[in-house]
């Protein structure tokens, strides 16, 4: 394990029990509402892998998994990412909320033992999804924004909702293209989130 995680983990007694001690090390790391918010997640992620059959139990483990980044705050993300020698975009650099995902990637292999990369992968772009994305990656993707961790009802949920039906992609698009269709108001525009949608519209188009 990295000495950058050794503190977030000294006073933590794991188990066998992945979602506890998920939970557990957020919490006791002062992040409460995330630690609830990575169970719903994978709850979420659980019910949409029955749906369009994917592994439901790596689903809900990446579920669990996504934002346990989210002990450190977005001030150390950048430093944090050298540290752990993360490659760093340009978008990352100005904007360091966005590479928690790829942070939430490296804690999840060196501080819970995650081998299974497609687990590990779907975790690494969570936020932006990426082009050539996986059945799991889409699942975790479209979860985290179905299971939002804001108060009230996400303002793209209807419309996400009704792709739905049609298909995963179709969910994971409506959401990238409420994105898309709002870029003036983000920060950055990831590459990855780009490619995605690129990739997706053409997808969808041809249903």
């Amino acid at each position: 394990m990295h000495t950058i995680f050794e503190n977030l983990t000294k006073k933590i007694e794991f188990t066998s029990d992945l979602k506890r001690n998920i939970h557990l090390f957020l919490t006791i790391n002062k992040c409460p509402q995330t630690a609830d918010h990575c169970i719903d997640v994978g709850t979420e992620a659980r019910r949409l892998a029955f749906m369009f059959e994917a592994n439901h139990e790596a689903a809900e483990i990446a579920g669990w998994l996504h934002d346990i980044s989210a002990v450190f705050p977005n001030s150390e993300r950048i430093d944090i990412s050298r540290q752990l020698q993360i490659d760093i975009l340009p978008e990352e650099e100005l904007f360091p909320m966005i590479i928690h995902q790829k942070i939430s990637k490296v804690m999840a292999r060196d501080i819970f033992g995650i081998t299974d990369q497609e687990i590990l992968d779907a975790v690494g772009c969570h936020t932006t999804l990426r082009a050539n994305a996986t059945l799991l990656d889409q699942v975790l993707f479209v979860a985290d924004k179905i299971a939002w961790d804001q108060s009230g009802a996400p303002p793209y949920i209807e419309e996400l909702n009704r792709n739905l039906k049609n298909s995963l992609t179709h969910g994971a698009f409506a959401y990238i293209n409420y994105l898309w269709e709002r870029q003036e108001t983000l920060k950055v525009v990831h590459p990855w989130l780009k490619e995605a949608y690129e990739e997706l519209k053409n997808k969808v188009s041809i249903f």
